[in-house]
């Protein structure tokens, strides 16, 4: 079935200039003159994605933003946003206020095309029930590598037979995979000083394993042993993060899966995946000046902003709006685009 897009733009010509293009590629197209407009058609039509102009008299692409984001029946429907203006400071702010993309004016068929259909792919993933099991997640990392949104994953895995007593993991170790109990039974336990055990936690088919330690990025505080022969099946430590720090809403939707709906464990989880975001890049440069200057201050980092983000394990934009912030709190200097640290005692010991 042909899905609806909303056209927002003041500019006739290229109104319907897009309105056509879409058309053409089989969406059905609605198309308004303003925002105010613009507002009114997405409360009504309630359509599958939204393209709008920033720049508008009356009401620009931001207050329809806010007003749409703000609207129980329309927060959700993906908008991208079309702009001549490229200062990042308009990129960032559209971005804090909930835009999913940007298409920069002029732009050609394709380019307007492929961001509407990654955006559409990834809200059909969004709205899809996965069950939490072993297909279920398959089918969810399938689909949100075939969004293109998160590259580089793969969503075939090894399945590995454990025997009885054989150890998953141990105690201070560094967790190398999220399992998934697919036969068998796992304990968790803890070791006293007097060397006695005690279990934490028994896991049969249908429990994941090991996740909050992958997410906490912290050495495994616990054992897991077999209880009864087991089939596992392993996801390697790099895609469970970039499936987690790649894309809050689709973070969201793998927690939900993982944690077997268990509400508290999904917000604690959420929590330490995004609070600890300054932290992270925080660390990253540290590690990052260490590794070319012996931790010398004063010298611009030689390494791209997405090589940056890629080390971290966020989006680029996320990125750029927390070394914003450090540069505003004098943690970082920028000169001609490269990143100079200036206070490497405070950026080492953040508090958040």
């Amino acid at each position: 079935m042909a899905k609806k897009v909303l056209v927002i733009d003041d500019n006739n010509e290229l109104r319907e200039n897009t309105a056509e293009i879409l058309e053409l590629a089989g969406y059905i197209t609605l198309a308004a003159e303003n925002g105010k407009r613009g507002v009114e058609l997405a409360i009504k039509e309630k359509p599958a994605l939204i393209v709008c102009d920033i720049m508008m008299p009356e009401l620009d692409g931001y207050g329809v933003l806010h007003l749409l984001r703000k609207n129980q029946d329309t927060q959700h429907i993906p908008f991208i946003f079309l702009t001549a203006k490229t200062e990042r400071s308009d990129f960032r702010k559209g971005m804090e206020m909930g835009a999913d993309d940007y298409v920069t004016k002029p732009f050609d068929d394709i380019e307007l095309l492929n961001a509407i259909e990654v955006r559409l792919k990834k809200a059909e993933v969004l709205d899809q029930q996965y069950a939490p099991s072993a297909q279920g997640l398959r089918e969810f990392i399938k689909d949100v590598k075939d969004t293109g949104l998160i590259k580089h994953i793969s969503d075939q895995y090894d399945t590995e037979q454990y025997h009885k007593k054989q150890v998953l993991y141990a105690e201070g170790k560094r967790p190398r995979f999220l399992y998934y109990l697919l036969s068998g039974k796992v304990k968790i336990f803890k070791t006293h000083e007097d060397g006695k055990e005690y279990i934490t936690d028994l896991l049969s088919a249908g429990d994941f394993i090991g996740y909050t330690a992958l997410i906490e990025d912290q050495n495994y505080s616990d054992n897991a042993s077999v209880l009864e022969d087991a089939e596992i099946l392993q996801i390697p430590r790099e895609d469970f993060l970039g499936m987690v720090y790649n894309d809050i809403n689709i973070a969201a939707k793998f927690i939900h899966i993982v944690t077997q709906n268990v509400k508290e464990k999904e917000e604690r989880l959420l929590n330490l995946a995004y609070s600890s975001l300054r932290k992270r890049v925080a660390k990253a440069l540290v590690d990052i000046n260490a590794k070319f200057y012996a931790e010398n201050t004063g010298k611009p980092l030689e390494i791209s902003r997405d090589d940056i983000a890629q080390y971290v394990g966020t989006a680029t934009e996320s990125l750029i709006r927390t070394l914003s912030d450090f540069k505003e709190e004098k943690l970082i200097e920028i000169k001609s685009g490269k990143i100079i640290i200036i206070n490497m005692d405070k950026l080492k010991n953040l508090l958040y």
